[in-house]
């Protein structure tokens, strides 16, 4: 069988085709367009639909998700991690709220039905939404969160934080998932509020990472609408996934 490629574009808006990030890769596009019952919210239908788009692709690689109206879809990568690990999650939202719609996967309510559901996940890292907006979401008993709030990263020493991403839990491999809400307005253009974090800060917070753990996968998403700055999040694009290259060239030697 011929082997996927492991650069994924999940296109449900076609913002992809507006960028330049990816031009010189080999890529697999996921193309779902006219998927109906996805956009912030996930109906059943759709949800098995996406499930059989990317069941044949290795969760070891960098999935790109688009708007982060489809930050869930980090959720359905997860599904496919047969082993005990720990998520990293940097977001301007906690993505832990309870959904409106009864029971329906959503973008803001995805990390905590991982949470709750994906038996091999240990433990959620989440860096970057404020202290009270965390402060209101519900506790999930058994499993470990740890907290790093807009505040903190803006206020704490850098030395200090490097070594938090330094130090993550020993013997677990690490699966990422960026939101590049988490970024501040000059390095991002997002549909959702958004956070002050610099994109070099972001990037020397997962060199850290990714230079001391074992990756068993990436995503990321907050793309733009045709009236945001797309080429802004084609430098931040380009900037992930040069970190997810970096990383698996060094891994296949």
């Amino acid at each position: 069988m011929k082997k996927k490629n492991d650069i994924i574009l999940m296109d449900f808006t076609g913002t992809y085709k507006e960028q330049q990030f990816y031009q010189e890769e080999s890529v697999s596009w996921v193309e779902v367009q006219e998927l109906s019952g996805c956009n912030c919210y996930c109906d059943n239908e759709a949800q098995e639909t996406l499930e059989d788009f990317i069941r044949a692709y290795p969760v070891r690689g960098i999935h790109f998700l688009d708007s982060g109206n489809y930050h869930y879809v980090s959720l359905l990568w997860l599904k496919k991690i047969q082993e005990p690990f720990c998520l990293l999650l940097f977001d301007n939202h906690t993505d832990m709220q309870p959904p409106a719609f009864g029971g329906l996967l959503s973008c803001g309510g995805w990390a905590a039905e991982a949470l709750e559901t994906l038996p091999f996940l240990r433990e959620l890292i989440l860096a970057g939404p404020d202290q009270a907006s965390f402060d209101q979401t519900e506790p999930v008993s058994g499993k470990q969160i740890r907290f790093l709030s807009r505040e903190l990263l803006r206020t704490e020493k850098k030395e200090t934080l490097l070594n938090f991403f330094r130090n993550l839990p020993e013997g677990l491999p690490v699966y990422v998932s960026v939101d590049k809400d988490v970024l501040c307005p000059e390095d991002a253009s997002t549909d959702w509020s958004q956070g002050d974090m610099k994109l070099m800060d972001l990037e020397e917070y997962l060199r850290e990472v990714f230079g001391r753990r074992r990756i068993l996968g990436m995503d990321v998403c907050g793309e733009c609408s045709a009236s945001g700055n797309l080429w802004l999040n084609d430098l931040g694009n380009k900037k992930m996934l040069t970190i997810w290259k970096d990383w698996r060239d060094s891994h296949e030697k």
